[in-house]
């Protein structure tokens, strides 16, 4: 469930980024992502290790219909309990 909820952040951001950017198309997405904290009250047990095959599930849920629907979305595990989005290629 969390893996959506990061799928939904995610994809709102990207979206955020495009259109302050002007793009009306996203070619390629890539976001680096550590364990995700569920809470922020800095408990280890408040964190969760995201699945990238759920989270690209969720993403491609998601962007159906939108300026995303055709994005190639590159996940890279890091270290960390972030995730970041790394380079946004578009036009």
């Amino acid at each position: 469930m969390h893996d959506f909820l990061l799928a939904k952040e995610i994809v709102g951001e990207v979206l955020a980024v495009a259109k302050e950017k002007g793009l009306s198309k996203v070619e390629k997405v890539s976001i680096e992502i550590g364990l995700i904290a569920m809470a922020h009250d800095g408990h280890a047990e408040h964190t969760e290790d995201i699945s990238v095959e759920n989270l690209q599930f969720g993403i491609s849920a998601i962007t159906k219909g939108t300026i995303l629907e055709k994005t190639i979305f590159v996940s890279e595990k890091v270290a960390g309990e972030h995730w970041k989005l790394t380079e946004l290629e578009g036009s």
